[in-house]
């Protein structure tokens, strides 16, 4: 049977370029799973039922706030070296279609601590809603991977090992799910220190909950207690913000 060639688009080329850099990290998956209950009664009392992923991304960059070494990149240049920033940058990774074909896309959102749910939420529905080439950091990963294999290789590690550009164009943490869908990823590839991914969320809120980690940074009890914090934050804080706005709720301990 004889078949045809297809070229490698812009979207295939993008996902290859990260596999390329994700294939060096020694990646760990740890898994809890959690009683979502309170936020999940919370977010249907919402009037705008802000998204899952901006719930999520929220809640890890206030235990990041809290946990420094969650804020923290393995660098190799001058030399190999840990790098920490003030404040996370949530990597949240979205379907979109480009050109006739879907692509998978990071959408950057600067210190998800210092910002509500809802403005979180509303940042990853306009990047779902609006033109492919509206949204910066959609544009620039195109126009990216349209440059050639060595050019879009070289730019990849220098943006992955200079540690001040890192987190402004790749992120501190990675949000990647399909919960939607009816399915879950269990070991998601990525260059990231950390990259959040869970199940599908029932009625209860019952859901399991992963998190992938670069092990040279971190150890593993340390991201299993980053995940038992982030079921008592999404539970309490987050909970809380979503019952009252912002402006008004008075702050919870958690």
């Amino acid at each position: 049977m004889k078949g045809r060639t297809v070229p490698l688009s812009r979207p295939r080329r993008l996902v290859g370029d990260l596999l390329h850099f994700a294939a060096g990290v020694p990646s760990v998956p740890v898994q809890r799973r959690m009683d979502l209950g309170p936020v999940a009664v919370a977010r249907r009392a919402s009037p705008d039922r802000p998204a899952w992923t901006a719930i999520f991304a929220k809640g890890f960059a206030l235990v990041a706030a809290e946990v420094p070494a969650l804020r923290r990149a393995y660098c190799k240049f001058p030399w190999p070296h840990l790098y920490e920033v003030p404040a996370s940058v949530a990597t949240i990774m979205v379907e979109r279609e480009y050109e006739g074909e879907p692509a998978v896309l990071g959408l950057r959102v600067k210190d998800p601590a210092g910002r509500s749910v809802a403005d979180v939420s509303a940042r990853v529905r306009g990047a779902l809603a609006a033109p492919v080439e509206s949204v910066p950091c959609f544009r620039r990963a195109l126009r990216l991977a349209g440059w050639p294999r060595p050019v879009r290789r070289a730019a990849w590690w220098v943006g992955l090992n200079v540690g001040r550009w890192r987190a402004n164009h790749f992120g501190t943490f990675g949000v990647s799910v399909y919960a939607a869908l009816g399915a879950e990823s269990l070991h998601p590839l990525s260059p990231l220190t950390a990259t959040l991914n869970y199940g599908p969320i029932a009625d209860d809120g019952a859901v399991d909950v992963r998190l992938t980690y670069d092990h040279r940074v971190l150890d593993g009890a340390t991201v299993a207690r980053a995940l038992a914090r982030l079921e008592r934050v999404l539970n309490t804080t987050v909970c809380a913000e979503l019952i009252r706005p912002p402006a008004t709720r008075v702050a919870v301990a958690a």
